[in-house]
């Protein structure tokens, strides 16, 4: 690969070449992938970038640990939409904020980046079969964008898995295990059968390339806003891969001089399931604690990418926000009144940890903010009806419809 030089353990430092099956280091240690960024330099400029046709996370190609010769993946993934919401802005008291929508893409999250990479370094090192554990997003992106390449797929969800992310996996073909326990544990069999049959490995904990896919939403939001860098960009947290691939991709456009300084990130937890915020906010080591959310996407209580993702929160001198589940369906609801974006319950934990702040008088009238939605709420449609409700059911009748409208103070206009 001509601008990546190798893989680094964001441990003890030790560097390993850039191979396609790249996993940890021997110190258990998660790898960091390293870029010479003055050959990027010479290479890229913001100009050649925006000349080029190619919509999706492939037009960051120099940014990107590819060989030449690999091909983008079939499916569209990245380049979703960011919208300016002043209308949001104003309510939560902002001076602009900006919502980007991955659920936007193929199978409806931002879990895509991550698999689109998979499925590329799989093709590299000749693996016809991926897998990997997941509460339900990272399982269905992997087994829609692995089907669309021609690959098999093994995947390991907790038993708590949305219905709907479930049945993506079947319908994309994947063999799907159910595993009755924690994602801790379905993690752990994952680990075991993947050593056993030889698996190309797409544990985010486990492969370092994942972060580099997920960094795209990055580039793109970068790109979008025209290199003029907010001061905040908010993102919901659970393993930690997101926020680590989010920063790293800030930090790469900053090193090749793209944008001239670096926003701070805002990691938004569910308070149920929250160790990287606690060990944030503590100073302490962070700790296991229960998986206590419905927003399942998130619900890791032990999260396999805490160095990075911790890492990413003090660099940027980041913030903190816990929010409870009922918060998590007030964004929700707040996000599909105000902008038109349905989120599942982990994609607009961002959104609720920025209304939370600026209740709180943490972020306000001067600060610009991009919240990141990074699941679609079609993903888990049970939870959307509860918060909101069921609709009016009525025979079709005149009297039984105003009868309805006055029980509930509706007044049509």
């Amino acid at each position: 690969m001509k601008y990546v030089k190798h893989g680094k353990c964001v441990r003890c430092g030790r560097t390993y070449p850039a191979a396609p099956d790249l996993t940890t280091c021997e110190c258990g240690g998660i790898l960091d992938i390293v870029y010479d960024y003055d050959a990027i330099r010479a290479d890229l400029t913001k100009e050649i970038l925006a000349a080029r046709p190619e919509r999706s996370m492939w037009r960051y190609r120099e940014l990107l640990p590819i060989e030449d010769s690999t091909a983008p993946t079939p499916l569209r993934v990245g380049w979703s939409p960011l919208y300016e919401e002043p209308r949001l802005a104003e309510m939560l008291g902002l001076k602009r904020l900006w919502v980007k929508d991955d659920g936007q893409n193929p199978t409806a999250s931002l879990k895509d980046r991550a698999s689109a990479m998979a499925v590329a370094k799989a093709r590299e090192a000749g693996a016809k079969v991926i897998a990997c554990s997941s509460t339900g997003n990272a399982a269905s992106s992997l087994a829609g964008n692995a089907a669309a390449a021609g690959l098999a797929t093994y995947i390991f969800v907790p038993s708590r898995a949305p219905k709907g992310k479930v049945a993506q996996l079947m319908t994309f073909g994947a063999t799907v295990i159910s595993v009755q326990g924690s994602y801790e544990e379905t993690f752990e069999l994952s680990k075991q059968a993947i050593d056993k049959w030889g698996w190309y490995n797409r544990n985010a904990a486990i492969n370092p390339y994942l972060s580099e896919g997920k960094k795209t939403v990055a580039l793109e939001i970068m790109e979008q806003l025209e290199w003029n860098v907010p001061d905040y960009i908010a993102i919901s947290v659970g393993d930690g891969c997101t926020i680590a691939g989010l920063w790293k991709g800030l930090k790469d456009l900053y090193a090749i001089g793209f944008i001239d300084r670096l926003p701070r990130l805002i990691s938004a937890q569910a308070a149920g399931c929250c160790p990287l915020n606690r060990a944030i906010e503590t100073g302490e080591d962070w700790r296991p604690m229960e998986e206590n959310t419905l927003a399942d996407s998130i619900a890791v209580g032990v999260p396999r990418n805490a160095d990075k993702a911790l890492l990413a929160i003090r660099e940027s001198h980041g913030l903190t926000v816990n929010v409870s589940d009922e918060e998590i369906m007030d964004a929700q609801k707040l996000l599909g009144r105000t902008c038109g974006v349905f989120g599942e319950p982990a994609g607009v934990t961002g959104t609720a940890g920025v209304r939370k702040l600026c209740e709180q008088g943490v972020i306000g009238r001067d600060d610009t903010v991009v919240s990141v939605v990074t699941g679609n709420g079609l993903k888990d449609v049970a939870n959307a009806i509860k918060a909101c409700g069921e609709p009016i059911s009525i025979p079709s009748d005149m009297d039984r419809l105003l009868e309805a409208f006055a029980e509930r103070r509706i007044t049509p206009d």
